[in-house]
Formats: C-alpha cells, structure tokens, sequence
C-alpha cells in the first residue's frame, strides 16, 4: 500500500503525514504541496523542511492560475484584507456563505490532481487532513463530511476503484488533532499556519486562533512560538 499525502505544511496535514508514515511506512509515502498563487511562501517552506524532517518524497504543484479571477483575501492579486477575529465572528458576517479566506473549491481541485498523481504513482489512498472546526457554519465547505463523502466516491470510481480519499479528521475538532499529533511527536516547530507571511505568526487570524485554541485545550505550548 502506498499514500499521497497532501500537505500545506500546517497542523494538520502534518498530522496526517505523521499517521500515514507510520501506518505504510516513509518509504511508501509522497506528499504534495500545492501553490494556489498565496500571498506569502511561508507555507510551502514549512513543508519543504518538515518533508525534508522525514525523509519523504516532496512533489510540488502550482495551481495560481485556476484563481487568478477570485478576489479571495489570501491570494497576492487580492488587495481584500485578511480579517482579524474568529470564524465565529466572520460567519456572523457572511449570511451562510463561506468567509473571505474561502479558496473556491480548493479542496475539490487539490484532490482532484492529487487523484491523478496518486493513479500515476501507484498509490491506493490519498490523506488529507479536513477537520470540522474549519466545516463548522459553513466558513469551509469544502472541508465537510458530506463533501469529504461526494468526492471519495468520485475520486474512486474515477480512478477505476484504484484509489480512495482518507480524511482522518473530518469528524474531529483541531485540539482533537493536535492530541494526536503530540502522541506521534509530529514536528510542529516547523509547522506553519498564519494567513500572514511575517517573521512570526500574526496570532490573530482564523487560523491563527484556531492553531493556539488547540494546543491550549491539550495543555501545552504551541512548539512553533
């Protein structure tokens, strides 16, 4: 059995990295980072070092030009701001719809060429590592169990029943993550996950309060800080 990992090199794709390395071994795993034209490289720096942390193979991938014409905030041609408060808060805003940091159907065209990678590589599976905080109210759809469910079978009987989507996470929270991130002893001193490309972490972006919510309900300080 071989996995295709897709991996941004934050919390929880690292987490997922760290559980299929130990279930199929490193020498049967590959991740993919893919460059969706964002406003900072921070992200894919992180998974060169954690890839590099675990000897994996790194595939890269850019897909900036499928989202040249969204004015989604994260994106560099965007001059929308990313917000600075909770996705409680932004959701309180968006009438239904996804927040600002929505990518659309990011998640949809990541797996989608991460099938095709996969088929031509031999794997059986694909992990990645959607959880429900980021499903919750709708702030990332593509993020839900119920689209983790569509694109499985899509993804599955696509490829002939070759190949299947492993999303460990989706019924989890992000400290429910991070718990087993700690028992794995996944390196998240090296992880990134900011919406901002400083030197250090904005601390206030969705993300950014999600990342320290989670390491404080498991007790521990967030080893990237």
């Amino acid at each position: 059995m071989k996995a295709l990992v897709l991996f941004s090199g934050g919390v929880d794709s690292t987490t997922c990295l760290g559980m299929a390395i130990e279930k199929y071994g490193v020498e049967n795993v590959c991740a993919l980072s893919v460059s969706y034209g964002q406003k900072h490289t921070k992200e894919i720096e992180a998974s060169d070092k954690i890839a590099a942390y675990y000897g994996v193979e790194h595939i890269y991938l850019d897909l900036a030009k499928i989202f040249e014409y969204s004015d989604c905030s994260l994106l560099s041609h965007s001059d929308a701001e990313i917000p600075e408060e909770s996705y409680a808060s932004q959701l309180e805003k968006t009438y239904g719809k996804p927040v600002s940091t929505y990518v659309p159907f990011r998640n949809g065209l990541f797996l989608s060429s991460a099938a095709s990678i996969a088929i031509s590589k031999g794997c059986d599976v694909i992990y990645y590592g959607a959880h429900s905080d980021d499903a919750a109210g709708n702030a990332y759809p593509d993020c839900s169990d119920a689209f983790n469910n569509a694109m499985s079978d899509a993804i599955y009987i696509g490829s002939g029943e070759q190949l299947r989507i492993e999303a460990p996470f989706v019924k989890w929270t992000k400290a429910d993550v991070v718990k087993k991130g700690l028992e794995l002893k996944v390196p998240y001193e090296y992880t990134w996950s900011c919406y901002e490309g400083g030197d250090k972490p904005c601390g206030k972006c969705g993300t950014c309060i999600d990342r320290a919510k989670a390491f404080e309900a498991n007790g521990v300080k967030d080893p990237a800080l």
